[in-house]
């Protein structure tokens, strides 16, 4: 007998995970069966849920305002939707074979078992925080919730000391360091990799190098942390290399994160090389057909190289949850995969990319020929022309576009929305040199700067051929 049997005809849904991917599950699902026909429960382990956790670093540089600014959705107007989320409670287990899930009041510590019909896992993930001497002393600050951001912000107002270190040199650590420069912190970053932005090609990831340091961020690459170490008072008073001490007020780590997947590693369901759940394109477990899960807790297909990947960001896991919700409401939608389009910024300089790097390539065995291409946002004699550089991989013989990095000022990120079409669309180099973009000399010069790279990449295929 089914749960759903044992209570009448309504159904249950339980959502693990109150952000992006869960709440967007159970809000489509509600907008396709109303609370007689489908039961909605959510569980969020922290105090906030449907929030925007791309936005935390803005708001502790101070360009958002106020943390309810980054609220989608308030608990009570799910709530008002027939959707039951229960905040400060977190699921300890997931039994497949009984279909129930345990939870445990974070206040109170008291614990229950909920049934479902249905189940969601969005257990997003959690940031990476080595095991090292020092790492969880006070000062020391991870930032993937707005739990995270209040605790941030709460040290900050508390320490007298101006100088930060950011530990890691990807998107939260470039992030973060804009956020601490505006915050007027002295700024160091540490970062194991040659140059940061790891998602870039090295040779572009130096610009950044360059362009930080111009903004007057310390950057110490090729350095591998070893400690932090406290002060009498216990607190943390500097981050420790091999090499060297960085004196600390407030450490901010920005080293990355991983699918947070342990419930579901206990339970049995199938996890990718990269830790995250494996589903199906309607976001079903593969295996398992009344659970589904979405966000940054699953591994997703890259359409470029074909193969699995973690990409965690808000766009996707807003995507799975409406796909998720399609199909636990009675309709049918799917997820094709990504090209792993992503951008960021380090005050006025614009980061983006999207497609394969150059290893990326090498590793799936694409042969490939690159190239770069200096230009400017505007026409050159339009007032307030900035530079860019653009960076552009296709592949050889077939001409098909891999991927494109784009570093500038103004107005140079989001061109990188060009490339991440045309790889969807799977057009070749040549293809997108006859595009119909937009001009104007206040928006581009009459080559868009991605066409120019477009038709050097052409040519350069053409010579290899």
């Amino acid at each position: 007998m089914s749960m759903s049997d044992a209570r009448g005809a309504r159904e249950r849904l339980v959502v693990i995970g109150g952000d992006a991917a869960g709440m967007s599950a159970a809000s489509q699902a509600r907008r396709l069966r109303g609370p007689d026909e489908l039961e909605i429960v959510a569980f969020e382990r922290g105090h906030f849920a449907s929030y925007s956790a791309c936005g935390i670093p803005y708001w502790v540089g101070g360009d958002v305002p106020e943390r309810d600014r980054l609220i989608a959705r308030t608990p009570e107007e799910h709530r008002a939707r027939d959707i039951d989320l229960r905040l400060c409670t977190e699921v300890t287990e997931i039994d497949l074979d009984r279909r129930r899930v345990r939870t445990r009041d974070v206040d109170a510590g008291t614990e229950s078992w909920t049934s479902y019909d249905k189940l969601v896992i969005a257990t997003g993930a959690r940031p990476i925080r080595p095991e090292l001497p020092g790492m969880d002393a006070p000062g020391v600050h991870g930032v993937q919730t707005l739990d995270d951001g209040q605790a941030l912000l709460d040290t900050l107002a508390r320490t007298r000391g101006r100088r930060a270190v950011v530990v890691g040199a990807g998107y939260i650590g470039v992030e973060m360091a804009e956020a601490m420069i505006n915050r007027g912190y002295e700024v160091t970053v540490v970062n194991r990799g040659k140059e940061p932005m790891a998602t870039l090609d090295p040779d572009m990831g130096r610009l950044v190098h360059e362009a930080m340091e111009g903004l007057g961020i310390t950057m110490v690459n090729d350095a591998e942390v070893t400690e932090l170490l406290v002060g009498d008072d216990g607190r943390v008073r500097a981050v420790a290399t091999e090499d060297a001490e960085y004196p600390a007020d407030v450490v901010v780590l920005g080293i990355g994160v991983r699918p947070e997947t342990a419930l579901a590693r206990a339970a049995g369901l199938p996890l990718g090389e990269h830790g995250g759940l494996l589903t199906d394109r309607s976001m079903r477990v593969r295996g398992h057909e009344d659970v589904w899960a979405g966000g940054d807790c699953v591994e997703v297909l890259d359409l470029v190289s074909g193969q699995e990947r973690h990409i965690p960001l808000g766009t996707h896991a807003n995507k799975h949850g409406q796909i998720i919700g399609a199909n636990v409401g009675g309709g049918y939608a799917t997820f094709p995969g990504v090209v792993g389009t992503a951008v960021s910024k380090v005050c006025d300089l614009e980061i983006a990319r999207t497609g394969l790097r150059e290893k990326d390539a090498r590793r799936v065995g694409l042969r490939f020929a690159s190239v770069t291409i200096e230009s400017t946002s505007r026409a050159g004699y339009y007032p307030n022309a900035s530079p860019m550089t653009v960076k552009m991989l296709a592949e050889v013989r077939t001409g098909r576009l891999l991927g494109v990095q784009i570093v500038g000022r103004e107005g140079a990120g989001k061109r990188v929305d060009i490339a991440a079409v045309a790889l969807t669309a799977g057009m070749t180099v040549e293809q997108m040199t006859t595009l119909d973009l937009g001009y104007a000399p206040p928006f581009s010069p009459v080559w868009d700067p991605v066409l120019v790279a477009a038709r050097k990449a052409a040519a350069r295929i053409r010579d290899t051929a």
